[in-house]
């Protein structure tokens, strides 16, 4: 017996609170994100920190659609270029910069975008919510690299987190991740291929897809001479 199962007027330990994986943003809104986040936000968005209970992203768009799971949208311009680009897929973006969720939200108004929603909060916790295989893909482009050797137990692509992932996809689906990093980037090839549930069809980095667009972020780091690595795992049938 514990001292705690000795003594029942002992509190248990309370559980350890998990390590977020993303800082908390601020930043000013734009008159038209703001304006967008208003009117949209109540058909579109969903609010990480208020889920009581499985999430079904199929319910979330009404169909039975191949479902892309975006990590860290930022200003979604290339999560709307991929579903303008991908109709027959839904995308599901999360993001916790509000500004960046504006944005999207805008983006999905001006080209008329059925196939997106928005969640602000932590997307671990959205995928934990999940059933297993609800996720065609997932795609981390250009996490926080947290780069302080201190710092690196908050980064998203670790074990236990690719574990979580690959367990939400079907089989056959698939686990992309972009870092223009490098020290980040041997970190992620290292671990996903470790990961035995995840297959490599590339034996390490691979080629930089085409259906992957070029954003803002990625323009100036390949300006400042940082190289973009792409690794793209699938989950074993």
């Amino acid at each position: 017996m514990t001292s705690t199962d000795q003594n029942p007027a002992v509190p248990a330990a309370p559980p350890a609170a998990r390590i977020r994986t993303f800082h908390p943003r601020r930043g000013r809104m734009s008159g038209r994100q703001t304006d967008a986040l208003e009117r949209l936000w109540p058909e579109y968005g969903v609010d990480i920190a208020e889920l009581d209970g499985p999430f079904d992203p199929a319910a979330l768009f009404g169909r039975g659609a191949p479902v892309v799971l975006e990590i860290g949208s930022g200003m979604g311009d290339a999560t709307a270029a991929m579903a303008v680009a991908d109709p027959g897929r839904d995308y599901l973006a999360v993001e916790v910069h509000t500004p960046g969720l504006g944005n999207l939200l805008e983006l999905m108004e001006r080209h008329g975008l059925t196939n997106v929603r928005v969640a602000k909060g932590d997307a671990l916790d959205l995928v934990r919510a999940m059933p297993t295989g609800a996720l065609d893909a997932v795609h981390v482009f250009f996490p926080d690299p947290w780069p302080k050797a201190r710092h690196h137990k908050r980064r998203i692509i670790q074990p236990e987190h690719v574990a979580l992932l690959r367990s939400r996809l079907r089989p056959g689906g698939t686990l992309h991740c972009a870092t223009d990093w490098a020290e980040y980037a041997e970190s992620m090839r290292e671990t996903l291929i470790a990961d035995p549930g995840l297959a490599d069809p590339h034996g390490g980095f691979a080629p930089r897809p085409p259906h992957r667009p070029v954003t803002k972020f990625e323009r100036r780091a390949l300006t400042a001479g940082r190289p973009v690595f792409d690794l793209i795992h699938h989950r074993h049938p």
